[in-house]
């Protein structure tokens, strides 16, 4: 811990109020006044001054000064821990507001229990009818793997996804750094919008795609997809990978179309998954395809890192984004590993929501 005398605590709030409460000018002029001192980070001045506004003295001593026996008193800590076991997503300004107290000593108390905030997961809305389905065909991959330990390898993964122009932003995540706030914006819903439906695929360790569908898919369009481009998208892929390939989708409408159904059945025998397959998907279940719990997201966060201009430059930003991800050292494995883990962990719940247990 830093200690420094109540006379060097008013000269550094001295030099805070020289340089009009610039923490940094403070820190430089306090370096320069005082060369032979021990000199603090910028952030001590903030403290500084705000400690004398709040207490009116430069330093505050507990068992001096009987703060801890007013504020923190036996019954306070209790009443804190009560409201938070009531309303475990009440925040500790609402808390304090309530209680007429510091939002500070609610989180003094809430820390010192070893309390965390958690954020919310968002997941996939299920009904009871899924769950059985969702554990039925975990079963079946962990057979199949038991059976030959690089199944997963061998199946095509596939989904669809579009992008628009707002894409994602996360207000959490995204902060500019500067000594004062430079009042940064970002441009949402613009009024000249477009998107694009983006088809991705992956097997063994080759990410297939991108290849931009229309926007309003159908089974004639999904059909000729499959049949004629489908086969180019492979020429990278071993052969002897594509001769023991099985193909999955999920449910959509135009995936189910009768002629997309008889087309998989005579190229993939027994050897694809979907709803109506040969081995039946499960509906609603995204967190067991690794396009949804793993390539999207990851593609999204390279796509838009900053603003998204045009159409064209939105294009290019996902092509780039997959050769990035398909030059990632040993990614796919690591996907590989996380898809097994997902299958133990949906029949551990039987079939019900699991990504807590990751």
């Amino acid at each position: 811990m830093e200690n420094f005398t109540n006379q060097e605590l008013a000269d550094m709030h001295l030099a805070y109020g020289a340089t009009n409460c610039n923490a940094r000018a403070a820190a430089r002029l306090y370096h320069e006044r005082y060369p032979e001192r021990q000199h603090p980070g910028y952030k001590k001045f903030i403290a500084i001054h705000r400690r004398l506004s709040e207490t009116g003295m430069f330093k505050t001593n507990m068992h001096d000064t009987g703060v801890a026996q007013t504020v923190r008193t036996v019954e306070f800590e209790e009443e804190v821990l009560q409201r938070v076991a009531e309303e475990p997503s009440s925040s500790t300004r609402r808390i304090a507001r309530a209680m007429n107290r510091s939002n500070t000593s609610v989180w003094r108390v809430l820390h010192e229990q070893q309390l965390h905030p958690y954020h919310f997961q968002k997941v996939q809305g299920l009904t009871a009818a899924d769950y059985r389905p969702r554990v039925q065909f975990c079963q079946r991959l962990l057979h199949e793997i038991a059976e030959q330990p690089n199944f997963l390898r061998y199946v095509l993964w596939t989904d669809e996804a579009s992008f628009t122009r707002d894409g994602i932003f996360n207000g959490r995540n995204s902060h500019v750094w500067d000594e004062e706030n430079p009042h940064e914006i970002v441009p949402r819903k613009h009024q000249q919008r477009w998107s694009v439906n983006v088809w991705a695929g992956i097997v063994d360790d080759y990410l297939i795609g991108p290849y931009l569908l229309p926007e309003r898919l159908t089974g004639p369009i999904y059909r000729r997809f499959l049949e004629e481009v489908l086969p180019e998208l492979f020429e990278n892929v071993p052969l002897n990978v594509r001769q023991h390939m099985w193909f999955q989708h999920d449910g959509a409408p135009a995936h189910f179309a009768a002629q997309v159904r008889e087309d998989l059945a005579q190229r993939f025998g027994h050897r694809w998954i979907a709803r109506g397959g040969a081995v039946s998907w499960p509906p609603r279940s995204p967190d067991l395809t690794p396009l949804d719990f793993f390539l999207w997201g990851h593609v999204k966060s390279l796509v838009y890192e900053t603003p998204v201009e045009t159409e064209q430059d939105l294009i290019g930003r996902i092509t780039a984004a997959f050769e990035i991800i398909q030059n990632e050292h040993h990614i796919f494995n690591q996907v590989r590993r996380n898809h097994v883990r997902r299958l133990h962990r949906c029949i551990q719940v039987e079939g019900r929501h699991f990504e807590q247990l990751l």
